[in-house]
């Protein structure tokens, strides 16, 4: 008898599913084939509704041809009716070929990228999906069951593959990130307000107050949808992003971008425990007996710029250590203050070897980050590239008086590397009080703030997943968007928080007809093209 009520119940949901796809008023006219096949659809409904009973006994999903009212049946699938195994695959720098990364042939796949934003939710809703089911928060669910959760930013399709005895079988397949079609569409058939429709037909008599007008009542039973719950909550992160390109559009913020770099190489420098090491070293090399006299001064049009240095000397063409000086003194007296009250030292520092390491290290990390682009201009997307590649540790010398780097390779690890992060960081929350960072014990203390609850990193470097995976509390990230139609980038704020969905239960038979046509694109048809036209589905389908 159970089985018997299930296929009767699987056929109820398949004949839903149909008369709500082929309603008159709700056909997508995308081309001729479906203004062909909607007419001569009509002569065969009596050949349809048998097909639809076949599907229910033999468990298959009938499917729409190419988006139209023609119908063919599947091959049998389980209640696991996705084919391929959607384990996320994540491609990061721990598992691709070095020359993949710094060659960009990876780094730009936005679905690679995305992906960890779902593994994320997976993992939340491990820890409270049963519970939820089980006290009604997503209405009545049965094993097969299939749930959009859409929020402002990503939607997720949840299938419910088995549920009972306090356990709770889920599949999730992520849809699509703010900014696609297909998600503008859902977000906007879902949030859609019926409330203000105030006609019956032709006109507009009103309706009684707490209750629909005729056409919204009318409308509201031709959905394959149901909002089961408006304000769904589950621990996520909110994400923010920005277009770098117009953040450094003007020549003032990109200097202070690199103001906060070099203040960050010597926020770093002089707090290392090798601090003391690195002086001797650096002063017993060729560049460091060049940097120690008053005069020194460094020329290089491709990485120093008077649109970009604070302490570019226009008279001398160049660098200047006297420049250097005058305009980082007070936060190299600062740094070693703190360092002093953290680690008192036997001896006094030398103020003039401790500025001509800083000096020394200011010119390798600018260098650096000029090497890094492939432009060599200290232009808006050339910086951008530069910090892109230095966030990944693609930290390139290519100058010979930077070679003294060479005897302590940690100085690339443990200054230049975390300095352009913290560099970052420090120019995005600058945004919010711009001259919080004029008082140098606030900038120190907001450098030591953001190590320990910030993570900056490439989203190619484990660390990334790890941290997000880890429910790190804040993460930023400088992410290249390249496709088609744009070629930016763009920086990832992420801030983990209790995140607002909304609960849509889908009839599952339609997700089923709907999914197998997709396969039946992609496979046979060879479609590749994300918007198919199995995909472009009315909205009271939700364009699943």
């Amino acid at each position: 008898m159970s089985i018997l009520v299930g296929k009767i119940e699987d056929l109820v949901l398949k004949m839903e599913f149909l008369l709500t796809y082929i309603a008159p008023w709700q056909i997508v006219w995308g081309s001729a084939v479906h203004a062909f096949a909607q007419p001569f659809s009509i002569p065969h409904s009596g050949f349809l509704f048998l097909q639809t009973i076949l599907s229910s006994v033999v468990c298959a999903p009938l499917s729409p041809f190419q988006g139209s009212a023609l119908f063919i049946m599947g091959y049998v699938r389980p209640l696991k009716f996705w084919e391929r195994d959607y384990n996320t695959r994540r491609s990061d720098s721990s598992n691709v070929r070095l020359a993949a990364t710094l060659e960009h042939t990876f780094d730009t796949d936005q679905n690679n990228f995305n992906s960890i934003f779902y593994e994320h939710l997976s993992r939340s809703l491990q820890n409270s999906l049963c519970g939820d089911l089980m006290m009604g928060r997503w209405g009545n669910v049965t094993s097969g069951d299939c749930f959009i959760m859409a929020s402002d930013y990503l939607n997720a399709l949840v299938h419910i593959v088995e549920f009972g005895n306090g356990l709770v079988t889920f599949q999730l397949r992520g849809l699509e990130f703010k900014g696609t079609f297909c998600q503008m569409r859902e977000v906007e058939a879902i949030t859609e307000d019926d409330g203000d429709d105030k006609s019956c037909l032709c006109c507009e008599p009103g309706h009684a107050p707490g209750m629909l007008s005729v056409n919204a009542a009318f409308n509201r039973r031709w959905l394959a949808w149901e909002v089961m719950n408006t304000k769904y909550v589950l621990e996520g992160y909110s994400i923010t992003k920005n277009s770098a390109s117009t953040m450094l559009a003007m020549h003032a913020l990109r200097k202070t971008l690199i103001k906060y770099y070099v203040q960050s190489l010597i926020f770093f420098t002089i707090r290392h425990s090798k601090f003391l090491e690195w002086i001797a070293m650096f002063l017993q090399t060729p560049q460091g007996s060049a940097l120690s006299s008053d005069s020194a001064i460094e020329r290089e049009s491709m990485s120093f710029s008077t649109n970009i240095d604070v302490d570019y000397d226009i008279a001398k063409a160049g660098i200047s250590r006297k420049r250097f000086r005058d305009e980082y003194i007070k936060w190299i007296k600062c740094c070693l203050a703190k360092r002093e009250e953290a680690t008192p030292s036997k001896r006094p520092l030398s103020l003039h070897d401790t500025v001509t390491l800083c000096f020394g290290m200011s010119i390798l990390g600018r260098r650096a980050l000029a090497s890094a682009s492939p432009s060599k201009l200290p232009n808006t997307m050339g910086i951008l590239c530069g910090i892109h590649a230095l966030l990944k540790n693609d930290i390139r010398i290519s100058n010979p008086k930077d070679e003294w780097v060479f005897q302590d390779m940690e100085i690339l690890k443990e200054v230049v590397s975390p300095a352009i992060k913290m560099a970052l960081k420090l120019f995005q929350d600058h945004f919010i009080d711009s001259d919080q960072f004029e008082d140098l014990n606030v900038l120190y203390d907001s450098s030591n703030q953001a190590l320990a609850d910030t993570v900056v990193a490439y989203e190619g470097d484990p660390l990334w997943r790890s941290s997000i995976l880890n429910n790190a509390s804040s993460l930023l990230t400088l992410r290249h968007v390249l496709d088609d139609t744009s070629d930016e980038y763009q920086v990832f704020t992420l801030n983990k928080r209790y995140l607002s969905f909304r609960v849509i239960k889908v009839n599952r038979e339609c997700v089923r007809g709907l999914w197998a046509g997709q396969q039946q694109e992609l496979i046979f048809l060879r479609n590749t093209n994300p918007e198919r036209a199995v995909s472009s589905t009315p909205s009271r389908l939700s364009g699943i």
